[in-house]
């Protein structure tokens, strides 16, 4: 399924009626009662969206966030849900918007026919194990995680003595033959790299570390140099940026990790968090801010689209 491009406009984004966009004198759009977008912000992607139904309170269900997504300049959406597929769901959302399915405990965990049949719905990406994982679990208490407070899905075990556990396997094998995104979910950056190690192994060429600077997930830099080693890309976001400390940032990456293994995935959607239309613009100012407008358009457009399409 090709990617869906939008025809780059100001006055107005297709299929969202009546959100007139202007553009002020400093080159930024300018939305009525929102902050206003960068006006190189057109076209981008976002790996990282939560919409109703859900577990948890959302902003909106999905076609009301890809909606809200449109006009703001993203033409390019992939939908994610602990509670199991999405593909389904994108395909119903309307163009440019993509799913793929978590591997929580209440899709059997590490389960290959659920990757198969996400991929055959024309689903891109494929979570490793977020509520259900052993970091999940263990941190449950910790102040980034409240939002999940009061869901508890049964554990998923990734992981055995440093080692992968056999029953995963054969999930490698089926992303591998889909192409499909290899996402980390909430697994720890230890038991993630002896996943992606075996996945690139295996043939697996597309790799997502999420949300890598939460605290739960205990990033270090020789953490950096290994996921670096295995050419994985790293997921940029605002919630994470809202959640920790300046100096957990995932905008610091920016310092330390190729430019072109960065991705945008926002995880925002969460009623706990602001909308994107009052979240997204201040961030992509910081973005722009630490890198300069030509890379962070080209990192919110074609670097993040290029990891998810073929």
């Amino acid at each position: 399924m090709a990617p869906h491009r939008s025809d780059r406009v100001n006055r107005r984004r297709p299929g969202v009626p009546g959100t007139p966009t202007d553009t002020d004198s400093e080159g930024e759009r300018v939305r009525c009662g929102a902050p206003a977008m960068p006006d190189w912000a057109q076209d981008m992607a976002d790996l990282h969206v939560h919409s109703a139904p859900s577990l948890v309170p959302r902003h909106g269900d999905d076609r009301e966030t890809v909606a809200a997504m449109r006009a703001l300049g993203f033409t390019t959406l992939v939908l994610k849900a602990h509670e199991g597929g999405t593909a389904a769901r994108a395909a119903a959302a309307g163009p440019g918007t993509y799913g793929g399915v978590v591997l929580n405990s209440c899709v059997g965990g590490g389960n290959p026919e659920a990757v198969r049949v996400a991929a055959a719905l024309g689903g891109r990406m494929v979570w490793l194990p977020t509520l259900s994982s052993r970091a999940h679990r263990a941190a449950a208490a910790a102040p980034e995680l409240a939002v999940h407070r009061h869901v508890e899905l049964r554990p998923v075990d990734v992981t055995e003595d440093g080692r992968l556990r056999a029953e995963w396997f054969d999930v490698l094998d089926a992303v591998a033959a889909h192409d499909l995104v290899l996402a980390s979910g909430h697994l720890s950056t230890a038991d993630a790299l002896v996943v992606f190690a075996e996945a690139r192994r295996r043939g697996v060429r597309r790799l997502l570390v999420n949300h890598p600077k939460l605290a739960f997930l205990r990033w270090r830099e020789e953490t950096a140099d290994a996921f670096r080693a295995l050419g994985a890309h790293c997921e940029l976001g605002v919630v994470p940026d809202l959640l920790g400390p300046p100096e957990d940032s995932s905008l610091r990456l920016t310092r330390c990790y190729p430019l072109p293994l960065l991705v945008f995935g926002g995880d925002l959607g969460h009623r706990g968090f602001p909308a994107p239309a009052e979240a997204v613009a201040p961030w992509l100012r910081e973005l722009e801010r630490r890198i300069g407008a030509r890379a962070a358009a080209d990192l919110m457009t074609t670097t993040t689209r290029d990891l998810l399409l073929p």
